[in-house]
């Protein structure tokens, strides 16, 4: 079973998200952790009337976690706040075996997580971080 949670194409997704960092002056900031794992995601974001402009994220956690940080890193600019919540819902969904399809195309190399519930928080973590961000700011 884990050889299928950690497919190459996670690996390579998770690796990719090491080479990202913080933002250096962000608008909005925010932190979560998973106390169940150990997982971290920090998401900085700089805005454009409420458009995402940049994103930082630094991640101290498991592939799963930081592959799914690539995702939402490649997909948050130029997305609303609303466009995030829409996909993070899909994405919840697409876990949880409500829906066929992910909300964005990469996400689908979390199909085997379907089956391991105990490992959606850690790709969905990176989701919940920008969601607080938004809310900081009264979203």
């Amino acid at each position: 079973m884990l050889e299928k949670l950690y497919q190459e194409q996670i690996i390579t997704l998770a690796r990719q998200s090491k080479q990202r960092s913080a933002l250096t002056n962000p608008e909005l900031t925010a932190k979560v952790d998973n106390p169940l794992c150990g997982d971290r995601v920090t998401i900085d974001l700089v805005l454009k009337k409420s458009i995402i402009e940049n994103i930082g994220v630094t991640v101290r956690g498991c592939a799963l976690c930081e592959a799914a940080s690539e995702v939402l890193a490649i997909n948050a600019p130029q997305q609303t706040f609303s466009a995030i919540q829409d996909a993070e819902t899909g994405l919840r969904n697409y876990l949880s075996g409500n829906s066929d399809n992910p909300p964005w195309a990469q996400l689908s190399v979390f199909e085997p997580v379907k089956e391991v519930t105990s490992r959606h928080e850690c790709v969905l973590l990176p989701f919940v971080a920008i969601r607080k961000a938004f809310l900081s700011k009264g979203e």
